[in-house]
Protein backbone atom coordinates (compact mmCIF):
# COMPACT_ATOMS: atom_id res chain seq x y z
CA UNK A 1 0.00 0.00 0.00
CA UNK A 2 1.20 3.73 -1.09
CA UNK A 3 0.81 6.61 1.06
CA UNK A 4 0.47 10.51 0.00
CA UNK A 5 0.77 13.44 2.18
CA UNK A 6 -0.60 16.29 1.05
CA UNK A 7 -2.04 20.07 2.12
CA UNK A 8 -5.50 20.43 0.78
CA UNK A 9 -5.42 23.62 -0.66
CA UNK A 10 -9.19 24.22 -1.23
CA UNK A 11 -9.70 26.10 2.05
CA UNK A 12 -7.59 28.29 4.11
CA UNK A 13 -7.42 25.34 6.69
CA UNK A 14 -4.78 23.56 5.06
CA UNK A 15 -5.71 20.23 6.11
CA UNK A 16 -2.82 17.48 6.98
CA UNK A 17 -4.12 15.08 3.93
CA UNK A 18 -3.24 11.23 3.96
CA UNK A 19 -3.93 9.00 1.00
CA UNK A 20 -3.73 5.85 1.13
CA UNK A 21 -3.62 3.79 -2.35
CA UNK A 22 -3.54 0.23 -4.00
CA UNK A 23 -2.02 0.84 -7.48
CA UNK A 24 -4.06 3.72 -8.76
CA UNK A 25 -7.60 3.06 -6.27
CA UNK A 26 -7.29 5.34 -3.27
CA UNK A 27 -8.65 2.93 -0.87
CA UNK A 28 -8.63 5.60 2.28
CA UNK A 29 -8.40 9.61 2.83
CA UNK A 30 -7.64 10.90 6.40
CA UNK A 31 -6.98 14.30 8.35
CA UNK A 32 -9.83 15.94 5.88
CA UNK A 33 -12.23 18.40 8.44
CA UNK A 34 -14.90 18.42 4.91
CA UNK A 35 -15.88 16.57 2.03
CA UNK A 36 -14.00 19.32 -0.25
CA UNK A 37 -10.96 18.12 1.60
CA UNK A 38 -11.43 14.26 0.73
CA UNK A 39 -12.10 15.45 -3.46
CA UNK A 40 -9.03 17.06 -3.38
CA UNK A 41 -7.05 14.64 -1.98
CA UNK A 42 -8.72 11.90 -4.27
CA UNK A 43 -8.36 14.00 -7.42
CA UNK A 44 -4.27 15.57 -6.74
CA UNK A 45 -3.29 12.10 -6.54
CA UNK A 46 -5.31 10.69 -9.44
CA UNK A 47 -5.65 13.45 -12.27
CA UNK A 48 -3.92 16.90 -10.82
CA UNK A 49 -4.93 19.82 -12.25
CA UNK A 50 -4.29 23.53 -11.99
CA UNK A 51 -5.43 27.27 -12.82
CA UNK A 52 -2.42 28.79 -14.52
CA UNK A 53 -1.94 32.87 -14.13
CA UNK A 54 0.17 34.23 -16.38
CA UNK A 55 0.92 38.00 -18.34
CA UNK A 56 1.04 38.75 -21.80
CA UNK A 57 2.07 41.92 -23.96
CA UNK A 58 -0.33 44.67 -25.15
CA UNK A 59 0.29 46.92 -27.93
CA UNK A 60 -1.54 50.65 -28.08
CA UNK A 61 -2.92 50.47 -24.55
CA UNK A 62 -2.50 52.23 -21.08
CA UNK A 63 -0.21 49.06 -19.90
CA UNK A 64 2.46 47.15 -21.47
CA UNK A 65 0.97 44.00 -19.97
CA UNK A 66 -1.95 42.36 -19.32
CA UNK A 67 -2.98 39.40 -16.63
CA UNK A 68 -4.20 36.27 -17.72
CA UNK A 69 -5.42 32.96 -16.27
CA UNK A 70 -6.83 29.75 -18.01
CA UNK A 71 -10.26 30.19 -17.84
CA UNK A 72 -10.09 26.47 -16.19
CA UNK A 73 -8.07 24.52 -14.49
CA UNK A 74 -5.53 22.23 -16.79
CA UNK A 75 -3.96 18.73 -16.50
CA UNK A 76 -0.53 19.83 -13.92
CA UNK A 77 1.58 17.98 -16.69
CA UNK A 78 0.31 20.91 -19.10
CA UNK A 79 1.80 23.63 -17.06
CA UNK A 80 5.08 24.27 -18.76
CA UNK A 81 3.78 23.93 -22.54
CA UNK A 82 0.78 26.18 -21.30
CA UNK A 83 3.60 28.79 -20.12
CA UNK A 84 5.78 28.28 -23.19
CA UNK A 85 2.86 28.73 -25.49
CA UNK A 86 1.88 32.69 -24.04
CA UNK A 87 5.65 33.84 -24.06
CA UNK A 88 5.24 35.10 -27.85
CA UNK A 89 1.73 36.40 -27.46
CA UNK A 90 0.98 40.16 -27.78
CA UNK A 91 -2.58 41.75 -27.99
CA UNK A 92 -3.69 44.59 -29.10
CA UNK A 93 -5.82 47.17 -26.78
CA UNK A 94 -8.17 47.25 -25.93
CA UNK A 95 -8.81 44.56 -23.90
CA UNK A 96 -11.51 43.69 -21.32
CA UNK A 97 -11.87 40.74 -18.59
CA UNK A 98 -12.50 37.70 -19.72
CA UNK A 99 -11.71 38.57 -23.21
CA UNK A 100 -10.30 35.05 -25.41
CA UNK A 101 -6.62 35.54 -25.28
CA UNK A 102 -5.52 32.26 -26.91
CA UNK A 103 -8.12 29.39 -27.29
CA UNK A 104 -7.44 26.01 -26.36
CA UNK A 105 -4.04 26.57 -24.91
CA UNK A 106 -1.63 23.82 -25.52
CA UNK A 107 -4.36 21.44 -26.53
CA UNK A 108 -6.35 21.36 -23.52
CA UNK A 109 -9.40 22.58 -24.51
CA UNK A 110 -9.37 25.60 -21.67
CA UNK A 111 -9.16 29.05 -22.82
CA UNK A 112 -7.05 31.47 -21.79
CA UNK A 113 -8.44 34.52 -20.59
CA UNK A 114 -7.93 38.56 -19.61
CA UNK A 115 -8.41 39.19 -16.24
CA UNK A 116 -7.62 43.02 -16.33
CA UNK A 117 -9.30 45.71 -18.34
CA UNK A 118 -6.68 47.76 -20.44
CA UNK A 119 -8.05 51.25 -22.36
CA UNK A 120 -6.50 52.41 -25.84
CA UNK A 121 -4.07 55.29 -25.19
Amino acid sequence: MEVKNLICINCPMGCALTVEMEGNEVVKISGNTCPRGEAYGRKEVTDPTRIVTSTVKVTGGKAEMVSVKTKQDIPKGKISECIKALKDVEVQAPVYIGDVIVADIAGTGVDIVATKNIELL
